[in-house]
Parts: C-alpha cells; sequence; structure tokens
C-alpha cells in the first residue's frame, strides 16, 4: 500500500491597511484573496493583521505599535513568512526584515512565486523569469548588502566597481538577454498563428479561477489542466473545435487578478496576443463570487490596455451551482434588499438585460445550459465565417442541428 504524502505548509501572517482607497470590507475582501493565493504558493495563514492607516510609514509600512504586535506573535509561533498585501519599497523590506527576522514578501513577490511555480513552457518560464528580474533590480541593496563594500587588495585599488554594482550589471544583461528571448519566441509563435489559417478565433478570458480551463474541457473534449487554486493556467492552450458541423480555434489564456504585478502586466502581454487577435471574446465569469462585478471591471482594464475592448463579447456566467443568495422573510420589513439578497432571476433583470442574448448562465462543472451555450457560440462564430467564407455559408445552417 502506498503511503500518502502530506504537504508541508509554511506558517505565513498576512498584513493589510485600511485607508482612503479601501475600506474594513474591502480590506478584508483583498486579505481572503491574499490568503487564497498564499495556500496556492503552499503556505497557510495562522493570522492577519489590518492596521488603518492614511499613510503608510516610510521606513516599515505599518506602525511601530503594530510592528512590535506582528514581531511577537511570530517570535511566539515560529511564524516562516510575513506577506503585505500591499507592494513594499525596497527599503521598507529591508528594515522589515531586519525587525521580524524572517522572509518578507508583498503581493508582488507572492504572485512571481505562484508563477515560477506553474511556469511549464519555455515560453512562461521565460516570461517569469523576466518579471523577477525587473522585481528584483531595485532590491539588490537589500538583499545583498554584504556585496556592497568596495573591493580592495592587490590589483583592487582605484575606482574600480562595487559588487552591487556587478550584480546590477549581470542583472540587467540577463535582462536584456530574456527580452531579445521572448521577441524570438513571439516571432514563432506568431509563425504558428498564421500557420492555423484563417479559421475563426474564440478565446476565453476572465478573472483567475473562474473555470476557463474547466469549460474548455468541456466544450474541446480536451484534457487541459484544471485546479481551484489560482493562476492555474499560465500557457495559453489552444484547440480546434467543432460545434454544428462548424470548425474553429477555442484558446485558453491566463487569468486575471486584482493589483497584478506591473512587471507580469508588461512581461505576460505577449501571452494576451492570443486574445489581441481572437475574433470573438468569452468572458467567463464567477457569478457564485460576491464580488464579481469587480472581477469583471478588472478583465475590462486590462482588454482596454491591451485594445481589445470593443471586441464581440459574450458574457458566460459560470459556477451558478454555487450561486448562493440571502433570504428576506416576506413579514421582514426592516432589512433593505441589497445584491447580496438577488435571486439569479434578480440578476438577469439587472444591466445583464442589456446584454440581450449575449449574456450565458451555466455551470461548466454540471455541465448545466450547455446546449444554450453552444448554440449561441454556433451563432456569433457562424456569422464572423460566412462574413470570412461567403461561398460556403451553405454548409452551415442558422440554427444548430440537435445532436
Amino acid at each position: 500500500m502506498l503511503e500518502k504524502k502530506t504537504l508541508n505548509y509554511e506558517k505565513v501572517v498576512l498584513i493589510g491597511v485600511i485607508n482612503q482607497h479601501q475600506d474594513e470590507a474591502k480590506s478584508k475582501e483583498y486579505l481572503d484573496e491574499l490568503e487564497f493565493l498564499t495556500y496556492t504558493a503552499g503556505g497557510e495563514v495562522l493570522k492577519r493583521f489590518i492596521q488603518k492607516v492614511d499613510i503608510p510609514n516610510p521606513k516599515t509600512f505599518i506602525g511601530s505599535g503594530k510592528m512590535q504586535e506582528v514581531e511577537s506573535f511570530v517570535d511566539e509561533h515560529e511564524i516562516g513568512t510575513v506577506v503585505f498585501d500591499d507592494e513594499l519599497s525596497p527599503a521598507q523590506q529591508k528594515n522589515i526584515e531586519r525587525i521580524l527576522r524572517c522572509k518578507i514578501l508583498d503581493r508582488t513577490s507572492l504572485i512571481l512565486d505562484i508563477f515560477a511555480q506553474r511556469a511549464q513552457t519555455s515560453y512562461a518560464r521565460t516570461q517569469v523569469e523576466l518579471a523577477q528580474y525587473q522585481y528584483l533590480l531595485p532590491r539588490l541593496t537589500g538583499l545583498w548588502t554584504h556585496l556592497e563594500r568596495q573591493r580592495g587588495g592587490i590589483g583592487m585599488r582605484g575606482p574600480g566597481e562595487t559588487e552591487i554594482e556587478t550584480d546590477r550589471r549581470i542583472v540587467r544583461d540577463r535582462i536584456a538577454l530574456l527580452k531579445k528571448k521572448l521577441v524570438t519566441i513571439d516571432k514563432q509563435m506568431a509563425t504558428q498563428r498564421s500557420n492555423r489559417g484563417a479559421l475563426v478565433r474564440v478565446a476565453l478570458i476572465g478573472y483567475t479561477n473562474v473555470g476557463k480551463s474547466t469549460l474548455m474541457n468541456v466544450v474541446s473534449k480536451s484534457d487541459v489542466f484544471a485546479e481551484n487554486k489560482l493562476f492555474a493556467t499560465l500557457d495559453t492552450t489552444v484547440r480546434k473545435v467543432v460545434i454544428g458541423n462548424l470548425p474553429f480555434l477555442l484558446s485558453d489564456t491566463v487569468g486575471f487578478i486584482r493589483k497584478l504585478p506591473t512587471q507580469l502586466v508588461e512581461s505576460f502581454k505577449s501571452t494576451l496576443d492570443e486574445v489581441r487577435e481572437a475574433d470573438l471574446l468569452l468572458h467567463v465569469v464567477d457569478i457564485s463570487h460576491p464580488n464579481f462585478e469587480e472581477h469583471i471591471e478588472s478583465v475590462n482594464t486590462i482588454l482596454t490596455e491591451i485594445k481589445s475592448q470593443d471586441k464581440p463579447t459574450i458574457m458566460v456566467f459560470n459556477k451558478i451551482d454555487n450561486y448562493v443568495h440571502e433570504e428576506i422573510e416576506e413579514d421582514d420589513l426592516i432589512t433593505e434588499k441589497t445584491k447580496k439578497h438577488f435571486t439569479l432571476e434578480d440578476w438577469m433583470d439587472t444591466w445583464m438585460s442589456k446584454i440581450g442574448d449575449n449574456a450565458l448562465f451555466i455551470s461548466a462543472l454540471n455541465k448545466e445550459n450547455l446546449s444554450d451555450f453552444r448554440e449561441r457560440v454556433y451563432k456569433e462564430v457562424r456569422k464572423i465565417h460566412v462574413t470570412r467564407f461567403p461561398y460556403n455559408n451553405f454548409l452551415y445552417p442558422e440554427i444548430i442541428e440537435e445532436s
């Protein structure tokens, strides 16, 4: 009998703030997401610390009193890692490490670590490595303080070069090399995309962990990696799909997230070429998430950045099997009805009604309403296809036949 492996999770503490940009509810929501990120990276959160600050402390981000509280907890429970929800400056990270004497991460470095774990192909690994070096460059002083002294001794007198400057030069050279490598791979991928012919291209987009890969597996009958963790998919997967004898290409792309590190946005923009060149976008949304509307906004922001906001889009509200709402009793005249009390039918009567038949409600996991999904996608793909191939549109009827 095989022995069951036990996972060793690192003990982690999370630190967030309440300020003019995020209230207590928003801060809690961000820390919930940060805890999920920590779990995905292999950590177990033992405690959260939240402080109300208008302006972060330039030396330690949080105040001295709260820092003492964190230090006591870290020492008492032998915490190995402390994760801040906001990006720390190199000086802040250095000062905090000196006080807490443990590993200090911020949201950016945590996401970079997850990406490094998840990268499978040479392309994804190169993109992640580039982002890591760009994040690392300004932090070299904090990481290698022992290298800041001038070299001395025989043959080393004169202006010379400090070891920290040498390291910076090595990192800059590595960044330049990785950028050149990405340009080469981009050309190869552009050639691959051009070789796919004139088939209609459909791209699955959405926030991370909304079920894009699960939907991809169901529709294309493929075996794309899907897991209930953030950033399960890093590499774009493309499959040929046939609905009602009409072929098209379906691609699964990397998920988006709020506060996405700028280094990753830049280095992964080439991955989003699959979205830029798509003819149709399927924007998958986890409707069971209490803040799915903000997720939609985050995705739309990225689409605007890559100039893809005007592409034909179908909103696919997934995980209807997980959707729950709070009930209001009939004789309750005090409780005000808010979005948390909305049924799915209530949501359909809100701004979603303006989308019309471009809003679909499905469960990819339980395969609910997938016939409606296939028919709607078929109609949209056919519309694009007959424009591209006007002489063979008789091959594809307007309504797909019952399978």
